[in-house]
C-alpha cells in the first residue's frame, strides 16, 4: 500500500485496473516509456525474447522504433496496405502491445503487457500526457512500480535501500489526481462501463527509414 503523495497514483492505477480489468497497472509519464519498460523487462529481467528482433506495422508512431531499439533489440517493419493503422497491435516477438488507439472496458488481454496512452488530442482518455502498463504478471508489476521510479521504492529517498537501477519515469501526483476525476466518462449513469470504438489514425511509412535499420 502506497503512502503519501504516493497514494494518488495508486488511487487512479486502480480505477484504471477496474477499467480494463488488468489485474495490475502502472502509470508512467508517457506510453512511449512504457513500451520501453515493458520491452526491457521481457528482454533483460524474464529474459523472454528469444530472436532479439520486434515486428511491428510499417506505419506507426516514430518512438515505437525508437524504443525498441532503446531496448537493445531490432526492429522488422511489417508492410501495411493503406495509410492508417486502428486499435491495438502486437509488437511480435514479444508479449508486449502497442494500445495507443484503444481504450475501452475491460479490454485486458491475458498474459500480456499493453501499453496504453493518455497523451493528444485524439485519445479517447485526454489527460495531456500519460501512458500505463496493464499487465497480469504481479512480478512484472513490482519490476515496473521501482523501475519507473529510479529504482526506488515508495518512500523517502532518506529512508530507501537503493539496490536497483531504474528511469525517472513517473507519472506526477497532479496528472494522476486529474485523472482520476476524467474516469467518470467512461461510466453510464447506472454505474457501468462505456464501451468505446478503437481510433485509426495515418502514420508514416517508417520502413523508409534507414535510421531504424541499425
Amino acid at each position: 500500500m502506497a503512502n503519501g503523495v504516493y497514494t494518488i497514483t495508486e488511487n487512479f492505477e486502480k480505477a484504471l485496473s477496474d477499467y480494463t480489468g488488468a489485474p495490475y497497472v502502472v502509470t508512467v509519464d508517457n506510453q512511449s516509456n512504457a513500451l520501453f519498460l515493458a520491452l526491457y523487462y521481457e528482454k533483460n529481467i524474464k529474459k523472454s525474447i528469444e530472436t532479439g528482433t520486434i515486428s511491428i506495422p510499417s506505419r506507426t508512431y516514430p518512438s515505437v522504433p525508437c524504443e525498441i531499439i532503446h531496448a537493445g533489440l531490432k526492429v522488422l517493419f511489417d508492410k501495411v496496405e493503406g495509410t492508417t493503422i486502428k486499435g491495438s497491435y502486437q509488437l511480435r516477438g514479444s508479449n508486449v502491445w502497442d494500445s495507443a488507439l484503444r481504450f475501452t472496458a475491460d479490454m485486458y488481454q491475458p498474459d500480456t503487457h499493453m501499453c496504453i496512452s493518455f497523451t493528444g488530442p485524439y485519445k479517447h482518455f485526454k489527460l495531456s500526457k500519460g501512458g500505463a502498463i496493464l499487465t497480469d504478471s504481479h512480478e512484472a508489476y513490482l519490476w515496473f512500480k521501482r523501475a519507473r521510479y529510479s529504482g526506488r521504492r515508495e518512500c523517502s529517498y532518506h529512508d530507501d535501500n537503493f539496490d536497483m537501477l531504474g528511469w525517472n519515469f513517473y507519472m506526477m501526483p497532479e496528472l494522476a489526481a486529474r485523472g482520476l476525476l476524467l474516469m467518470n466518462q467512461f461510466y453510464n449513469i447506472d454505474g457501468s462501463k462505456k464501451q468505446n470504438q478503437d481510433l485509426e489514425l495515418p502514420y508514416p511509412d517508417l520502413s523508409k527509414f534507414e535510421i531504424y535499420k541499425k
